[in-house]
């Protein structure tokens, strides 16, 4: 049988070998950077002149940097950097399913971040911002399509997320963000005009080191 004494042993082992690994602190200087996997998923919707019909934009998953600096204890900018590639449809138009092309996104994102309980091991935090998106590497299908043309965007951006400390250093992150991206496509020299909305949703699984 467990004597009272080997279970308070025990017990107070666990508590110096918890209290021996201090936990994360988010404070005033420090910089947070983060690599996660990001899932972009568009949810787009297009008004098309001439053709008619929508545009379907695939879902794309690529690496994500970002860097957190902390003004207050709470308060925080976050600088988020990512490329996403993704190929574009036009659904359901007079012509059927038409492949217009494909371009890659370079969307740098900045937002303010207010981090609740920043001396817990779990610390939640919401952020708005503001986000530039480039298209290039833009190509058009070929077929109906033989030119494309996307302009760049500026857009709000929403968020939510949490970290949870490993040690003194170390957090394991998850993040969500709505971005909102808004293009006019100009294809075929400009016989057919659309807007398209892509705002995505932005899906977010990472580590985190603080310096």
């Amino acid at each position: 049988m467990i004597s009272v004494r080997k279970v308070a042993t025990a017990a107070c082992a666990v508590a110096l070998l918890a209290g021996a690994t201090p936990v994360m602190a988010k404070e005033a200087g420090d910089l947070l950077v983060r690599a996660r996997a990001i899932v972009v998923e568009p949810d787009e919707s297009a008004d098309i002149t001439v053709i008619g019909g929508d545009a379907s934009i695939d879902t794309s998953v690529m690496p994500e940097l970002d860097f957190t600096y902390f003004f207050t204890d709470n308060i925080a900018a976050e600088l988020i950097l990512a490329v996403t590639p993704h190929d574009v449809t036009a659904v359901d138009t007079t012509l059927g399913d038409v492949p217009v092309g494909d371009t890659t996104l370079l969307p740098p994102t900045l937002t303010l971040q207010y981090h609740f309980m920043p001396r817990q091991q779990m610390s939640p935090y919401v952020g708005v911002g503001v986000n530039y998106t480039h298209f290039f590497d833009v190509d058009a299908a070929g077929g109906t399509v033989t030119d494309l043309d996307l302009d760049d965007s500026f857009g709000l951006v929403l968020q939510a997320g949490i970290d949870f400390a490993l040690g003194d250093r170390w957090v394991v992150n998850a993040d969500v963000k709505k971005v909102w991206i808004n293009t006019d496509a100009s294809l075929n020299g400009g016989a057919i005009e659309a807007d398209v909305d892509i705002d995505p949703w932005i899906f977010g699984l990472g580590v985190g080191y603080r310096f």
